[in-house]
């Protein structure tokens, strides 16, 4: 049947038309693929594969694919001086990206193709300001890798390589056979930042059960691949927007099941971020709230030795939310058209005679902790909260005092720790990194993991401002808010004093007076922008606290 003309539509036609689509396909819902897709990162270098079986998939349900590509960083790769100050920012970009290709083109509908850690929460974003019928497929894990006499290695291995070559436990043979060998394609083994979103989207119903984890490009997941145009096609003729799966309740949802399995401390930024698109008024001391609330079911890489393979193997994501069902909101709707109670009994039941999740998943009456993997502190050194992954630090850590030694970056930080010129009961104090200060709220990854692989985790503690990887654990407090270009506290603390760590309690202190503290802040003058050009020298003067998860929104202050 011939199109009906519509002379304001005749041009974009016709620009169809030279893209290759002829005037069936145009006739048919055009479906837009928002993939991460590219050769510069292995949690993205396989989706270019997954993208057009998808699309395969969506032609074969009756519908027209059109793909566009996203930018996709690599937190590790870019963990590296002031290329780390982009990684955080770049979820704005991708958010940007999905929403503007998405409306300024009009389509019926979106599938989102994403791995990584800001990647999968910057096409979310996008996806619920678009507010369209959408899936997602996340891109899986990498496989585990077994060197000869060294053992089993995943990502979060490498790091904490790095220090105990650093302190003469491994040679630089081993270290090298660590690092040539332990990365494939697919998200990091570990559950760290990727893996936590990836796992976040399935609790929220927006992927298919028990897919977040899966091994990537195994035979399971190609096989996945087939089943998305028939759920797409179907949330278009059942008009199920995004909005109609991603609310308010399917966000505690989300936010429960990444607490539950020890989530990276990232879901707190990601979680408020996610919020917000949503209209939904948080602050960090609300996840910190859902932490208190909600058990630690398991610990997985690299708070445990257990992989995140084999977690899945034993049921994964879906065991998880079964045994949280009590705590959970079970009527939300999910991309297959069930709700989530449904989802959980019949992929549950399927996996029940292979699965050994009870082995691994602590029970709901008789959990690892009685709370989540994160907890909010606050006191006078961190007057609007800071966080920590309580789930990885270690018990002799929880409740600590020792002096501080200040650092004005990561790099000085870094330097400190590869010179061994730190000390078992120092507190190193990491000022300037936050979203503003930075800019951009750069990871302090690489030292936490040092801190590890040094031997120093139950001696030495880490407090920033800024941020540490999903795969950070140890004594690392961050998002310590305000931050120091605000003039927070953390500004003002000088070498040698003594900072008081209370996990259990919530608190942390500056152990010095309130009249020395107020004489310190009016000595103090905010440091000049770092970047006069370009996307940093834009952020820090639309990006919200870390608090509110460093979100961009108008502040009520010109920044100089």
């Amino acid at each position: 049947m011939p199109i009906k003309l519509i002379p304001e539509n005749a041009y974009k036609r016709a620009l169809y038309h030279g893209c290759g689509y002829s005037p069936s396909d145009l006739q048919k819902p055009l479906i837009a693929i928002a993939n991460s897709y590219n050769t510069m990162n292995p949690g993205h270098v396989h989706l270019q594969k997954l993208g057009n079986l998808i699309a395969s998939s969506v032609k074969k349900a009756g519908g027209t694919p059109m793909q566009f590509n996203t930018i996709g960083i690599c937190d590790g790769i870019a963990n590296n001086g002031d290329r780390s100050k982009y990684v955080l920012p770049s979820r704005e970009l991708i958010a940007a990206s999905v929403e503007a290709q998405v409306m300024a083109q009009g389509f019926d509908a979106l599938i989102c193709i994403a791995s990584c850690d800001k990647i999968i929460p910057g096409m979310l974003m996008g996806a619920i300001r678009c507010n369209l019928p959408t899936v997602f497929f996340t891109g899986g894990i990498m496989k585990p890798c077994n060197i000869p006499k060294l053992g089993e290695f995943v990502t979060s291995d490498i790091k904490e390589a790095i220090g105990r070559w650093n302190v003469g436990d491994l040679s630089e043979n081993d270290l090298n056979l660590i690092i040539e060998n332990t990365c494939s394609a697919g998200a990091c083994n570990m559950m760290g930042t990727a893996n936590t979103m990836a796992s976040m989207i399935e609790a929220l119903g927006l992927s298919i059960p028990n897919s977040a984890l899966i091994t990537a490009l195994s035979q399971e997941q190609l096989e996945l691949t087939s089943k998305i145009g028939n759920i797409i096609m179907d949330l278009i003729k059942k008009q199920i927007t995004i909005t109609r799966i991603v609310n308010i309740k399917s966000l505690e949802n989300a936010i429960r099941l990444a607490l539950a399995i020890g989530g990276s401390s990232n879901l707190v930024l990601h979680s408020l971020a996610f919020a917000h698109e949503l209209d939904i008024d948080w602050d960090h001391f609300k996840i910190g709230n859902f932490s208190d609330e909600t058990p630690l079911l398991i610990k997985l890489k690299p708070s445990s030795p257990l992989t995140i393979t084999k977690f899945h193997e034993s049921g994964g994501i879906m065991a998880i939310l079964k045994e949280l069902s009590p705590l959970l909101h079970l009527n939300c709707l999910t991309i297959l058209g069930t709700t989530l109670k449904e989802n959980i009994s019949i992929y549950t039941q399927s996996q029940s005679e292979k699965s050994q999740s009870s082995s691994l998943i602590a029970p709901l009456n008789n959990p690892i902790s009685d709370h989540g993997g994160i907890a909010v502190l606050k006191g006078n050194l961190a007057p609007e909260g800071c966080i920590v992954k309580e789930s990885g630090v270690h018990p002799k850590m929880l409740k600590y005092t020792g002096i501080a030694k200040v650092f004005h970056s990561e790099e000085e930080v870094r330097d400190a720790l590869l010179s061994k010129k730190v000390n078992p009961g120092d507190i190193l104090v990491i000022i300037y990194e936050g979203p503003k200060g930075s800019p951009g709220m750069r990871e302090m990854s690489i030292p936490a993991a040092l801190l590890i692989g040094m031997g120093l985790g139950d001696s030495v503690a880490m407090i920033t401002d800024g941020r540490y990887s999903g795969a950070s654990r140890g004594p690392c407090i961050g998002h310590v808010c305000p931050e120091a270009y605000e003039g927070g506290p953390i500004a003002l603390v000088k070498d040698g004093d003594q900072i008081e760590i209370d996990i259990p309690n919530r608190k942390l202190n500056i152990l010095i007076s309130e009249q020395e503290l107020e004489e310190r802040k009016a000595k103090w003058k905010r440091p000049p922008i770092k970047n006069n050009k370009g996307f940093l020298f834009l952020y820090p003067r639309i990006v919200s606290s870390a608090k509110f998860g460093a979100i961009f929104e108008n502040t009520h202050r010109k920044i100089n």
